[in-house]
């Protein structure tokens, strides 16, 4: 099977969901790579149904109140970063069915995220989730092939780049992440689930050049033979620089091994339509605060805000924030006379870095369906 590279999509319009924010813009310099964050992996095309009152029964009709589609995948992650006005690359394959050409459409024009290294795959379909959310959890069927790897369309190794996102699993390693640290990127990293029982640390062969540590307080204990989430950051603390443990319902705690701070901020309690994606959505958002050099306690609080918005909307790309929705739940909750002082005082660091608020809350951000032919 051949592979072709597919273009860059030339200029994209300016994202409704960044409002013109950088936050790095001050930090910028002639001398600084175009891209801020690299990614790498496998894009989906999410379909979503919400608003299920129980799982699935064998032999049965369920109907869901909500439905949505949207690319998923490392597409969720991308669509965060490129949401909160970071400069994103992100390479990958795409089939060259209907799906993957809404995919790339959504991600090119709709987010602006640079797919030059990125290829479409003749005659390859495109990977599909089935994502059924209920009583705060979800339930997923998918289904995909591996895409054949590219015939030197590609360059083999990651753009210069602020900083990149690695997935990591045991016992494998990416030469890309190696190579990324080599040119000075700061690699961001979470994990998902061990298969195979061991929660070995060491099998974490990319560890060793990552920056921050992201998993969760199950995944972080499991790895550090802890019984407690914070014993489990400060272990992790002994590995990489930022060790960030995100405890649910509870918030997240992190541990900064090169300073020694430590901090932790609770959650905002929300009604949880879908948590597809929210863990992506927590990494964009703390990755921006890291980039941008606010102090452990706000990027902690930020990344917990940016998540929580997420989960009140469906889908995982569909869902995620930017700088126009941050602006509107900020003044929102300010607005509320049953809000606790002391607890918006923990979020008075977005004064100074949100636009005027354009729209109400809430916003309506999640469009249901693929291919409107006309405005809707």
């Amino acid at each position: 099977m051949t592979t072709s590279a597919a273009p860059a999509g030339g200029d994209h319009p300016r994202r409704q969901h960044t409002a013109g924010v950088d936050p790095l813009g001050t930090l910028r310099t002639p001398e600084d790579p175009d891209c801020d964050v690299f990614l790498t992996g496998t894009v989906f095309l999410d379909i979503v149904f919400t608003g299920l009152d129980s799982a699935p029964v064998r032999g049965t009709e369920t109907w869901a109140r909500g439905m949505g589609s949207s690319p998923g995948g490392v597409a969720n992650m991308a669509t965060a970063l490129a949401r909160l006005g970071l400069r994103t690359s992100l390479a990958a394959a795409f089939g060259d069915d209907h799906y993957g050409e809404y995919c790339w459409d959504a991600l090119a024009r709709g987010e602006g995220i640079d797919l030059s290294r990125s290829r479409t795959v003749p005659g390859w379909h495109s990977p599909v989730t089935v994502s059924m959310a209920y009583d705060g959890e979800r339930t997923m069927v998918s289904h995909g092939h591996e895409a054949p790897p590219p015939e030197g369309a590609l360059p083999m190794c990651p753009p210069r780049a602020r900083a990149a996102v690695a997935s990591l699993a045991p016992g494998r390693q990416e030469a890309w992440v190696a190579e990324a640290a080599r040119r000075d990127t700061r690699i961001f990293a979470d994990v998902g689930w061990d298969e195979t029982g061991r929660w070995d640390l060491a099998a974490l062969a990319d560890l060793e050049h990552c920056e921050a540590f992201l998993p969760n307080a199950e995944e972080a204990m499991r790895y550090t033979r802890t019984g407690c989430p914070r014993a489990a950051a400060r272990a992790l603390a002994d590995k990489v620089r930022l060790a960030v443990v995100t405890l649910g319902s509870d918030g997240a705690y992190a541990v900064d091994s090169a300073t020694g701070e430590t901090a932790e901020v609770p959650a905002i309690a929300v009604t949880a339509l879908d948590p597809t994606g929210a863990g992506d959505v927590f990494v964009a958002g703390f990755l921006t605060g890291t980039l941008a050099g606010w102090p452990l306690a706000d990027r902690l609080a930020f990344a917990g805000l940016t998540a929580a918005l997420s989960v009140q909307e469906f889908g995982g790309s569909l869902s995620a924030p930017g700088w126009v929705e941050v602006a509107a739940w900020w003044q929102y909750v300010q607005s509320c006379s049953d809000q606790d002082p002391a607890a918006l005082r923990r979020y008075a660091f977005l004064d100074g870095l949100l636009p005027a608020p354009s729209r109400p809350w809430p916003l309506r951000r999640a469009v249901p369906t693929i291919g409107f032919r006309r405005s809707v």
